[in-house]
């Protein structure tokens, strides 16, 4: 019998993210070629994802705004690979100073289904509550293996809202169902 692999959380910053900005950008560029509607589409280069990282969340982690968790899979043998990020998006208006928004929970497609998502939204959870924060928002695909493991969770569905964004890789537009979890 093979030995699963054992998977650590950290916290990435600015320097941390730079440091990682080729294993992010491979990480997203799978999950987006594997069907994850999560803002981009086809064609995506690894290229696309690593100015994603630099340009836009890198400069939110700097100022704290979004927080970036990752976890690392330690195969029995061999070097640790990112194997999942997700980020907790606190930049809300003063109106909504209690909220915060999970956004690009990613797991890459040869390490799904051993629990990595259900480890990253606890940490993403647990900060949000560090800050004080009592409400947690996201978006989803309806009908996702995403929206099962956020209702599994304990989010709570408002419904969804038809032909909200295009599939990544098919020419058509997909409903989003819009959750929430109180903590």
């Amino acid at each position: 019998m093979q030995e699963s692999p054992s998977v650590t959380l950290a916290r990435l910053r600015g320097k941390d993210l730079s440091d990682n900005l080729q294993e992010l950008g491979e990480l997203l560029h799978a999950c987006v070629h594997d069907g994850a509607n999560i803002n981009f589409i086809l064609p995506f280069s690894v290229g696309d994802a690593i100015a994603f990282w630099n340009d836009k969340v890198m400069p939110a982690l700097d100022e704290e705004h979004r927080f970036l968790f990752v976890a690392w899979e330690h195969p029995p043998e061999g070097a640790a690979r990112l194997a999942g990020a997700v980020q907790l998006n606190c930049d809300m208006p003063p109106n909504q100073a209690h909220r915060a928004e999970i956004t690009k929970l990613l797991v890459h497609p040869t390490c799904r289904r051993r629990g990595i998502a259900r480890k990253l939204m606890r940490e993403a959870e647990n900060q949000a509550r560090r800050l004080e924060r009592s409400l947690i928002t996201l978006d989803t695909t309806t009908g996702s293996a995403a929206e099962q493991l956020y209702l599994s969770l304990g989010y709570l569905s408002l419904g969804a809202i038809p032909a909200y964004a295009r599939d990544p890789k098919e020419d058509r537009l997909d409903p989003a169902t819009i959750l929430y979890k109180q903590l």
